[in-house]
């Protein structure tokens, strides 16, 4: 296996992002801390970076010292619940402990007996904290029906990306109407500050109430101890996938490999036997444990035997994650394959690989895999992520470019940037209650965000087809590219009108059994429209063969990164019977060169603008004593920061074309 990666980023392992300070806080908690006052707080920091301690220290200020009478922390699935367990944080020098009542822990139990905890909860005035799921606050905000019963409460929302400023979403609709009917004061935390459908998590308006503290990847691991570098990696094969594995595999490491989703056409279909080819391409498999469910596998050369936690065959996968929840050395485990799991607020401190076979469309998704191996740990130094995909049906030149956009993306999403392009939001242009299809294009609105008003397209007629059309349209899409009836026809050139009005209809049915005749017709139309919208050269659909375009596509939905001119793409190599893209390293002063050709996109200046606002900036500086800083809550001090972005850009870019 090559180790030239396509992003390879060194870092100078000073060890202060996991020192401790004498309150038993590492420098990102350090920072959260310092705005305990605030009383709306986005923290934006990665993974291992501390996060769920941070809230700890600033939720029991707020107990103590800020009149708040409850905290309420909302995790997006159970598992990441543990993450907030009892906590001693005295012996390392803070004030309190954190404990929590096991009656107020709802990370377990049905979620009906769940809600009506939360409602108790409230209505305590002797219960201070409270877990819960995402799905648990959404539940329970509606049954309360009252903003003001959150007076005087904390509320902490972790991986914070899962809200959207979308007017579907009852979690981001519930924050909203907090924030603005109640005292109640907000703590969000993530990593990824982007969702994968590309919505926007607040408003722009919300956003500016919320004081912040960024604390991004770099900042992370050049603090690190152990952990001195980590890189991206782009492999393409023609085929099968299972022919690449042993090109692709490196048991040397600790390794967590994600298999294709059973729909994408990457994947065999039979989920099981994929985990035995992976299996015999590591080795010989002796037997599994009994106890733990662990697979013994005899490593082909050396016969060294290596363990390997299989979470994708359901029997015996509670065993698997038993034994997983308590390792504590890296001897415990070689490597994981995992389907779904293994993703999102998943620890295994030791992994240093990441083999991801298959398109993902979902930047969010790459940044959590990411962050699976960035973690510092005394058995690495370098920590890889690969995807191993089919190779594109289009011209090479158009992957590497797609490759690079990708890798600027990727980039950019560790310094917390937002990249995604918002989605389109289609919506009836009139005259179109008995209308066959959507007919033109004829304005698009600013009120309500990215919106195209189409003529002749129909009003959803009931409830059940408005809810699909405004929730569930990306994943049926998805259904309908992956449909080998649809991908056949459009090989075979089959004529738009019958995939439109028969094929199309019959995925759409059997995603959802119960629509009626005119229900149907709805989502047809929606669904179409939408399509025909979006459809371009680069967004054509998957041939059936593997060969499909949606790593093309993926890129095709970034913003900003076109505008940054970095070309990341360092050579092309030979890889199984195709090619793995390879980019130049990426270092701190490439860190800080993407960071400023970022800023120095979002807010637009004129040269003698610049040349006005310049002499300003050196005044305010003088005046505070340092330079101004984009995440300020007062506007003229965050546009001086852009203007100072835009002039550094300009002088880079200068240079560069003198030669200089």
């Amino acid at each position: 296996m090559i180790d030239k990666d396509v992003v390879s980023v060194e870092y100078h392992r000073t060890g202060n992002s996991t020192n401790t300070d004498r309150l038993g806080m590492r420098d990102m908690q350090a920072r959260v801390y310092e705005k305990r006052n605030s009383k709306y707080l986005l923290v934006k920091a990665p993974p291992a970076s501390g996060k769920s301690r941070a809230l700890m220290f600033v939720a029991l200020d707020k107990l103590a010292n800020q009149g708040i009478k409850k905290v309420i922390v909302a995790v997006p699935e159970r598992s990441i619940g543990r993450s907030f367990r009892d906590t001693d944080l005295t012996s390392f020098g803070f004030y309190e402990d954190w404990k929590i009542d096991p009656h107020y822990d709802l990370t377990s139990g049905g979620e009906k007996s769940n809600v009506i905890r939360f409602v108790e909860f409230l209505n305590n005035p002797d219960a201070r904290i409270l877990i819960c799921t995402h799905a648990t606050l959404r539940f329970a905000y509606e049954e309360v029906a009252d903003d003001a019963k959150f007076d005087d409460t904390l509320i902490a929302i972790d991986e914070f990306h899962h809200v959207s400023a979308n007017d579907n979403s009852v979690l981001g609709n519930a924050l909203k109407n907090i924030m603005h009917n109640s005292t109640a004061h907000i703590l969000a935390m993530t990593g990824s500050y982007f969702r994968g459908d590309s919505q926007p998590i607040l408003t722009m308006q919300d956003e500016l109430l919320f004081d912040k503290v960024n604390y991004s990847y770099y900042e992370q691991l050049d603090g690190y101890k152990y952990l001195k570098s980590f890189g991206i990696d782009y492999k393409f094969y023609q085929g099968t996938y299972l022919d690449a594995l042993d090109k692709a595999i490196d048991t040397d490491k600790k390794t967590i490999i994600h298999i294709p989703n059973v729909n994408s056409s990457e994947s065999t279909k039979d989920k099981y036997e994929e985990v035995g080819h992976i299996e015999d391409a590591i080795g010989e498999f002796m037997e599994k444990d009994p106890e733990t469910g662990i697979d013994y596998i005899k490593r082909n050369g050396d016969g060294k035997v290596l363990k390997v936690a299989d979470l994708v065959t359901e029997e015996g996968r509670e065993k698997v994650q038993e034994y997983l929840r308590n390792m504590n050395s890296a001897d415990d485990l070689d490597i994981i394959i995992a389907l779904g799991m293994a993703k999102e607020g998943f620890d295994w401190p030791w992994a240093e690989y990441a083999l991801t076979i298959g398109y993902r469309g979902s930047l969010t998704e790459i940044v959590q895999i990411i962050g699976r191996v960035t973690r510092d740990s005394d058995n690495k130094t370098h920590a890889q992520f690969t995807n191993l995909i089919a190779k594109p049906d289009v011209d090479d030149d158009d992957v590497t470019v797609a490759v690079n956009t990708i890798l600027k993306a990727v980039t950019a999403s560790l310094l917390m940037e937002q990249v995604m392009a918002p989605e389109l939001k289609l919506k009836s242009g009139g005259n179109g209650t008995r209308k066959k299809g959507p007919s033109a294009i004829v304005d698009g609105t600013e009120n309500e965000g990215p919106s195209i008003s189409v003529k002749g397209l129909r009003e959803p007629s009931t409830q059940r087809t408005r809810d699909i059309i405004e929730n569930d349209l990306p994943d049926l899409k998805a259904a309908i590219l992956q449909d080998s009836d649809v991908q056949k026809a459009i090989v075979a050139n089959v004529k738009p009108e019958i995939i439109n009005r028969d094929l199309i209809p019959k995925v759409i049915l059997q995603q959802n059994p119960d629509l009626d005749d005119e229900e149907l017709e709805d989502v047809r139309q929606y669904v179409v429209a939408e399509m025909n919208l979006k459809q371009a050269k680069k967004e054509e659909t998957s041939d059936g063969s593997g060969n499909g375009k949606q790593f093309i596509r993926l890129a095709d939905k970034f913003i900003n990164v076109d505008d940054l001119d970095i070309n990341l793409i360092d050579s092309i190599n030979p890889f199984q019977r195709a090619y793995e893209i390879m980019s130049s390293n990426i270092d701190s002063k490439a860190f800080r060169r993407i960071q400023q050709s970022i800023d120095a996109t979002k807010s637009e200046f004129s040269e003698e603008e610049l040349y006005v606002i310049y002499p300003k900036i050196k005044e305010w500086v003088l005046a505070n004593h340092r330079k101004p800083g984009k995440d300020s809550n007062d506007e003229i001090e965050v546009r001086y920061a852009y203007a100072l972005a835009k002039l550094r850009d300009l002088k880079a870019r200068k240079k560069a074309q003198n030669g200089n």
